[in-house]
């Protein structure tokens, strides 16, 4: 009976946090930024679980920056970084919990993905607040962190190939390809403002240099063109000034629970549950700057945040793939051994060896959930344009098209200064 008992909790280790996010999900729909993370505060207790802080700062931290609330947002953003930094070095005994249930029992560590682009949402909040030192400072943390991301999982893979040989395991790991992300555009990218902005030109050009080897080298995250407006952002006519625009579409992936049942020879199998990213469809399909005078310039696609979402998270999925079939093996095997005593057993023995042996198994299936964490309002992709202007003041739409040709959203921008020998750089952002 205990088993049973014992069965029925893990099933509750899901996820802590059951309330929906409907009403936060409203107010961003309609824009509503502020509002958006004011309700999210709101309801933070039935939203997060105790485990979810991490998610907690990353959605009202990129909220708040949406709301151009750039302090309060950079608080939240470097919280999260910390914690994240922290959940490394959490204690053994929740990696141990993740071993006799599932992930969830251990506090969410972030996605790789997340903890990159924290960076970068960063270095706006520090340029928005007039910073751009530090804004550099965040772009060097994010590409130090890119570059580290592909020997990160490598000596954990390795150790968890190991204890699946010693357990005598006859299903195979699934293999992954290293990852192809090994540079940022979007980091680079704003490196290369900054550092034009702050009169740094020689390192200005290798970061836009940097950011050209980043779509030769990665053409599968990187398959459209280089944008246009990059040939003209380090040669601003002297006299001239340079505006440039970021603008953020759609919203990045979630997670579902993808289940397998493995045979593990003489009738039985092993459940494993997987969490798989799923990609959220956008109405965004192009995006334009439409000056007051009727000129008119298309935004480019820089980068697509949630391909890169993607390919980050591969690149830890073969260490979810062994970790479940260690941890369902393990679970299996006292069933298989309860079995066996109940068939050397008589009578009431019998019987009782064979109803803890359902138990295991009633408990192997419920315990059996993926991790389907993840932060919620992180944007799908970045565009970008630049258009050397003579100084002045411009009023200016920013307006995001279906493929219709309708208009999904447009956010107007009344007397934008446009200084010489300075970086002007307007960012919006449509999650539709």
């Amino acid at each position: 009976m205990k088993l049973l008992a014992l069965a029925f909790t893990a099933g509750l280790f899901i996820s802590c946090a059951t309330a929906s996010f409907h009403q936060v999900d409203g107010a961003l729909n309609g824009g509503d930024y502020e509002e958006s993370a004011r309700l999210l505060e709101d309801k933070r207790s039935s939203l997060y679980g105790s485990g979810d802080e991490i998610l907690y700062y990353l959605d009202k931290g990129i909220l708040t920056h949406y709301g151009e609330l750039y302090k309060e947002s950079s608080g939240l953003m470097e919280a999260g970084e910390r914690a994240i930094e922290d959940a490394y070095t959490k204690s053994i005994v929740q990696e141990i919990g993740t071993y006799l249930f599932n992930d969830n029992v251990r506090d969410y560590a972030g996605e790789d993905y997340e903890d990159i682009y924290i960076n970068s949402f960063n270095a706006l909040n520090y340029y928005h607040r007039g910073d751009t030192e530090g804004a550099l400072v965040e772009i060097r943390r994010m590409n130090n962190k890119v570059r580290n991301l592909a020997d990160k999982y490598g000596a954990l893979t390795s150790n968890l190939q190991k204890k699946a040989l010693e357990e005598s395991l006859t299903i195979p790991p699934n293999p992954q390809a290293p990852s192809a992300f090994n540079d940022s555009a979007l980091a680079r990218y704003l490196g290369m403002l900054f550092y034009r902005g702050s009169g740094y030109r020689d390192d200005a050009r290798i970061d836009g240099n940097y950011l050209r080897l980043a779509f030769a080298n990665s053409p599968g995250l990187y398959p459209h063109p280089l944008p246009s407006s990059l040939e003209d952002e380090l040669n601003i006519p002297p006299g001239m000034a340079r505006l440039n625009l970021l603008a953020f579409a759609g919203l990045a992936p979630v997670k579902k629970a993808q289940t397998l049942r493995l045979p593990i020879g003489e009738g039985r199998y092993v459940k494993i549950a997987l969490p798989e990213l799923v990609y959220r469809p956008s109405q965004v399909n192009r995006i334009e700057l439409v000056f007051d005078d009727g000129r008119r310039f298309s935004l480019e696609l820089l980068e697509d945040i949630q391909a890169i979402a993607g390919e980050t998270f591969k690149a830890r999925q073969d260490v979810i793939y062994l970790k479940s079939i260690i941890r369902a093996s393990l679970k299996s095997a006292g069933s298989v051994v309860l079995d066996n005593m109940a068939e050397k057993s008589e009578g009431g023995a019998a019987a009782i060896y064979s109803l803890l042996s359902f138990g295991a198994q009633i408990f192997a299936e419920a315990s059996e959930q993926a991790d389907l964490r993840i932060s919620r309002y992180f944007p799908a992709r970045a565009y970008v344009g630049g258009i050397t202007l003579d100084p002045g003041f411009y009023s200016f739409d920013v307006v995001y098209y279906h493929a219709s040709g309708k208009a999904v959203a447009s956010f107007r921008h009344e007397a934008v200064p446009v200084l010489e020998n300075r970086l002007n750089l307007v960012e919006a952002v449509c999650l539709k």
